[in-house]
């Protein structure tokens, strides 16, 4: 499942964030250790990897959105937004509101109480930006 892998890259790229580790060595933790039988495996890899690959361009798609800097974000909250930011940006077929919907989940989930609605407020508006076409079609 989508949403598995996406809970499982979240946890990997936090891990990556926080203790620096080899992104190889993170994934086949991840895949010796956790129970990872319906998850996308395809996905959980790209976005364990192209994450961090892009995270110099993610970064600066999300900071001038951010009311606050990059270093001064809950770590879960960064991660969050940077998977956002990675599928508004490069997984073009998902759709922005499924992107926004999924990384509000993820906050909701591993976050801080209020995390989501800063999730939700940040995506939205890269929504407009990168994905200005789709947002005008949905009227917004």
């Amino acid at each position: 499942m989508r949403r598995e892998a996406r809970q499982f890259a979240l946890q990997a790229l936090y891990q990556w964030q926080m203790a620096g580790a080899a992104l190889n060595e993170i994934e086949a933790q991840f895949r010796v250790e956790q129970d990872m039988g319906r998850t996308d495996m395809a996905l959980f890899s790209e976005l364990l990897h192209q994450v961090p690959a892009k995270v110099t361009e993610l970064d600066e798609h999300l900071t001038p959105l951010l009311d606050r800097q990059l270093d001064d974000l809950d770590p879960i909250e960064l991660s969050v937004l940077r998977l956002g930011a990675y599928e508004m940006a490069d997984r073009i077929s998902v759709p922005y509101k499924v992107v926004i919907n999924e990384a509000v989940n993820l906050a909701k989930t591993f976050g801080a109480t209020d995390s989501h609605k800063y999730v939700n407020g940040v995506l939205d508006k890269l929504a407009r930006k990168l994905r200005a076409v789709e947002v005008n079609a949905q009227g917004r």
